[in-house]
């Protein structure tokens, strides 16, 4: 899916194509957003921004999608868009926006502020298994490589089986955020064929080794990505586990 098997994960806010480039060389991806694309998930996102988040809210989501991957058209690395929806038709624009590009669409499953999982995005999405793969078929039948940012550690969510079922609707990859509990990275490559990307606390080479051991296909990195520095031990562990 991209290579080399190092991602930028999103930053709510800040991950936009100028903070992509900063990073394209020790990267092989970078996800832009999150961006909601659709009325509801832009209305959480300001409330979000009056408790002084940082949210893309420009005034054409899409637009704004076409422009940023556009200007990462020519880059070394793989650019990917997370977004938060709650209706089929926005996300099918934004997936045929990154079909495109061949670009990533990043369905968000993962986002857990109380404003986005009112409305029905992001972590709501993992305990409604049915609509989160609706969302997964109408990316994929936009012709853009589907992937899920998903977390570990919700209630009454077994991530292997609804990896199983985003699978099935149609996703390419599936990106965990694996918290606290990084056994779930194996649990999940053992029960898909999906490119799995491991996030959270990956910082060094034991992180990257530890996550590559339990059968992910990459690792991501989420707040370090600010600082390219901090990527660069990042990809050399990787490179150093594909030689």
């Amino acid at each position: 899916m991209f290579a080399p098997r190092v991602a930028l994960a999103s930053l709510s806010g800040e991950s936009d194509a100028e903070w992509a480039k900063a990073c394209a060389r020790p990267a092989g991806a970078a996800f832009l957003g999150g961006v909601a694309v659709d009325g509801p998930t832009r209305e959480a996102a300001r409330e979000l921004v009056d408790r002084d988040r940082e949210e893309f809210l420009p005034e054409d989501p899409v637009a704004f999608v076409d422009d940023q991957l556009a200007a990462l058209d020519d880059e070394f690395l793989r650019a990917g868009v997370n977004v938060r929806a709650t209706g089929l038709e926005p996300l099918r624009e934004a997936a045929a926006v990154c079909a495109a590009h061949d670009a990533i669409l990043e369905v968000n499953a993962h986002c857990r502020q109380d404003e986005m999982c009112a409305v029905g995005a992001g972590e709501s999405l993992l305990r409604d298994a049915d609509r989160l793969c609706e969302q997964v078929a109408a990316a994929a039948d936009e012709g853009a490589p589907v992937s899920v940012k998903v977390r570990a550690e919700v209630d009454g969510v077994h991530l292997p089986t609804l990896a199983k079922a985003v699978e099935r609707a149609g996703a390419d990859a599936v990106h965990v955020d694996a918290m606290d509990s990084r056994r779930v990275v194996r649990d999940v490559a053992e029960a898909t064929d999906l490119f799995v990307v491991a996030n959270n606390g990956v910082r060094g080479r034991e992180d990257v080794f530890e996550y590559l051991a339990y059968g992910a296909d990459a690792v991501s990195v989420g707040r370090p990505s600010r600082d390219p520095g901090r990527v660069r031990p990042v990809y050399a562990a990787v490179k150093e586990w594909f030689l």
